[in-house]
């Protein structure tokens, strides 16, 4: 299985760019940018992944963030990720990027979103791999904040194809975020949400109906709400599904408990991601073994699983059949 799942074309959809650095690249960077971060070594990183919540991931992810500094560093963590694409014959990726954390930093916001965009147009050149980006806000800021993040993508807006909603879910709504996600949308941006993780279901419903987004990322506590669910499955509005992730960030005890399979079963457009890769201990294709050993699924669940993945993206009806028929 292991072989099907790598020899097998994917998406990935649910990936934060600045989840896939390294404790390597970290420590290199911190180094070269002069920055002061609390480990030495990579196994001082590494002792630091033993997270309690999403709240624990989130202080160190931040941590390790604030070493990039350049528009060479974030091209170099884009082209890294990118190549461990190509390894695990991934063909379309969308990717998250959170600008807050870097602006707020007095990161330039062109730095930020050229050097991304940089290592992905050289991946559809390069390696065959076509990509979206994705500018998220972080949902533990201000809406007002969020606002003027925003209004900074427009002249960068050939760059970025949507927007999303990540950070800290409880506590931080969708509603919160109404106006900001209306402005996106007459911008002509697509609309995602983080939803249905630490938060309950109601964060699903308020992310389809004040936010009006058209896919939602994580979505397992879906399972709450039997009317939910039914309506997921008859308007097919795909869950972004981090496996992993889930486990390392404690949503779940153990991967057999996880429900993908269920969902999956159901009739749900549920999809496999990675998510925060660097820190949750695997990339797209070692989050496909995972739920394979665990929930014992079949190769036509892996396939469906795989053709969900493209099913469930931005790519014009056209470069989705090319894909599907791969």
């Amino acid at each position: 299985m292991k072989d099907f799942i790598q020899k097998l074309p994917k998406a990935e959809l649910h990936l934060h760019i600045e989840g896939t650095l390294e404790p390597k690249m970290m420590l290199e960077l911190a180094k070269k940018n002069s920055i002061n971060i609390p480990y030495k070594n990579i196994e001082d990183v590494k002792k630091a992944y033993d997270f309690t919540s999403l709240q624990s991931f989130l202080d160190i992810y931040y941590a390790g963030a604030s070493v990039l500094i350049t528009k060479e560093d974030f091209y170099d963590l884009t082209w890294a990720y990118l190549l461990k694409c190509k390894e695990q014959n991934i063909l379309h990726v969308e990717i998250f990027f959170d600008p807050q954390t870097h602006t707020n930093r007095g990161i330039a916001f062109g730095d930020v979103v050229e050097g991304i965009s940089e290592a992905l147009n050289k991946a559809d050149d390069k390696l065959g791999i076509t990509s979206f980006l994705i500018m998220s806000f972080l949902r533990h800021l201000s809406e007002d904040e969020a606002i003027d993040t925003l209004k900074l993508s427009l002249p960068y807006k050939y760059f970025i194809k949507g927007v999303g909603l990540d950070s800290s879910e409880l506590g931080n709504p969708p509603s919160k975020f109404k106006k900001v996600f209306q402005m996106a949308k007459n911008a002509g941006y697509r609309c995602v949400a983080h939803a249905g993780e630490e938060g309950d279901a109601s964060y699903i419903k308020e992310a389809l109906d004040i936010l009006h987004v058209s896919r939602i990322d994580h979505g397992i506590r879906c399972e709450e709400d039997e009317e939910l669910m039914k309506r997921l499955k008859k308007e097919q509005i795909p869950l972004t599904v981090c496996p992993l992730s889930n486990l390392k960030l404690k949503v779940v005890k153990t991967m057999k408990e996880h429900n993908i399979k269920r969902l999956l079963r159901y009739g749900l457009l549920v999809t496999v991601n990675s998510d925060d890769p660097a820190y949750f201990g695997g990339y797209l294709n070692e989050n496909y073994e995972a739920i394979v050993d665990a929930l014992k699924l079949s190769k036509e669940d892996v396939k469906t699983l795989a053709i969900n993945s493209f099913k469930a993206s931005f790519l014009s009806d056209s470069k989705k059949l090319f894909y599907l028929k791969k």
